[in-house]
């Protein structure tokens, strides 16, 4: 095996998830142009358009509709310049069609749960009962519409998750959920602090050095 090959089998993330994670923090930044650049990378690293286009369509919940919006528009504009230069890209898998008739908070309830392993009350203790919509709009259309979709599994939506997260200013709490989220779905500690690596890159060292204090104090807590 080359020394190359070394190195990439020892990377905590491959080629794709490097992408998915990259992606994500530059739409939760808006840093467009960077944004362009990643794109042709992730799909020359094997990304395909439905994957890249799910994790654009999730990120609206995260960075909001503006910035997922500029990100479709973008990728739609990489992918016309890539039709012209004769690249001919994977459009990928579609999403199974849903055979659960449940409604759509119940199984975004569901699906909390077995990201979190924990219950999930309806409503949701707290803001949910101040605030029902919003609970509503949390399970219906995130972890129901959003995640019903299997073009990503959970684990991969996790990881998108958590790089948008820790690229932006003032969501610790939210990061530390979806951390704990995430390994829960069998992200390691080594591929979060790869992420985290990716947003020192991509975002700034201020950053990812708030991301992560936020994955000490959880192994403090944990010890």
């Amino acid at each position: 095996m080359s020394a190359r090959n070394n190195i990439e089998k020892e990377q905590p993330l491959d080629a794709r998830q490097q992408s998915l994670a990259v992606i994500s923090a530059l739409v939760a930044t808006g840093n467009i142009e960077s944004l362009k650049i990643q794109f042709n990378t992730g799909l020359d690293a094997g990304l395909t358009i439905n994957e890249i286009k799910e994790e654009l369509v999730q990120l609206y919940a995260y960075c909001g509709f503006p910035k997922s919006l500029n990100g479709i528009s973008s990728f739609m504009q990489i992918l016309e310049e890539r039709k012209k230069n004769g690249i001919t890209d994977v459009a990928g898998r579609e999403s199974t069609p849903l055979k659960d008739s449940t409604d759509t908070y119940e199984r975004g309830r569901k699906t909390l749960e077995i990201l979190t392993q924990t219950p999930q009350p309806r409503p949701a203790p707290g803001f949910g009962e101040f605030a029902p919509c919003i609970d509503a709009f949390l399970k219906e259309h995130l972890f129901a519409n959003i995640f019903d979709s299997d073009v990503l599994n959970y684990q991969q939506r996790e990881l998108v998750t958590i790089a948008a997260l820790a690229a932006m200013q003032g969501t610790e709490g939210q990061l530390q959920a979806h951390i704990g989220m995430g390994m829960n779905t069998g992200i390691t500690a080594e591929q979060v602090k790869a992420v985290f690596d990716i947003i020192e890159k991509s975002v700034s060292k201020e950053q990812a050095s708030k991301a992560r204090a936020v994955l000490s104090n959880m192994k403090k807590q944990v010890n």
